[in-house]
């Protein structure tokens, strides 16, 4: 195997390695949010330093092969959409440690309202994230388009779970601090579906030479 495709394959699984991170921050987050585990939220707030480091590796690995390779149209498209992919990437780290904090913050307080929306939120993201990844390296055009029309399915929960707490204020705005907290939780969620999107647009970009449009 030539060099060139040696450091492509070595791009494939770096960006699969950074794609398993996040995927495991969203998951850990969700789940320290369900289970008051603020422990568990400590560690993905912790974590996210291995994100930002295999960033930065990544960014590294793609410069190398733009300087030291000079490779084809088809190649450089490629490259670039990782170095693209990765800034989205390094954001969902973010905002699942932005999430964690929250969750921090709220303790052991009981939760005001059920939070099974919010969780379907965090599995919709995952999904999302992982299937955006893999359109990457498999060049798969389709899984990315499907991914980008998925954000739907973020969006209309982050809907809902504002007409819940709306709903829940109106009855008793007692609880308003934790109300606030729990929606910025879930707008993070749509920020992070938001990036995933973002993700298969540049994989469009990397197979086709062009971005699918905005909604």
């Amino acid at each position: 195997m030539r060099r060139f495709d040696q450091q492509l394959a070595e791009l494939n699984d770096k960006l699969l390695e950074m794609g398993a991170l996040i995927e495991k921050a969203i998951t850990l987050a969700s789940q320290a949010l369900k289970e008051h585990d603020i422990e568990l939220a400590k560690k993905v707030i912790e974590d996210e330093k291995q994100i930002d480091q295999i960033e930065k590796d990544i960014e590294a690995l793609c410069m190398k092969l733009l300087l030291q390779q000079q490779p084809v149209a088809g190649d450089l498209r490629l490259i670039s959409a990782a170095l693209k992919m990765i800034t989205d990437m390094e954001r969902i780290g973010d905002q699942a440690a932005d999430i964690s904090e929250i969750v921090v913050m709220m303790g052991d307080a009981p939760h005001i309202a059920k939070l099974e929306n919010i969780h379907l939120m965090a599995e919709a993201t995952i999904k999302m994230v992982s299937e955006s990844i893999d359109a990457y390296v498999k060049k798969d055009l389709k899984l990315a388009k499907a991914v980008k029309k998925y954000d739907d399915v973020v969006d209309d929960l982050f809907d809902k779970v504002k007409f819940d707490i709306i709903e829940l204020l109106r009855a008793d705005n007692s609880n308003g601090e934790q109300a606030i907290d729990l929606l910025m939780i879930a707008k993070y969620f749509e920020r992070i579906g938001d990036h995933a999107r973002n993700i298969a647009k540049w994989v469009v970009y990397s197979i086709r030479g062009r971005k699918i449009k905005a909604r």
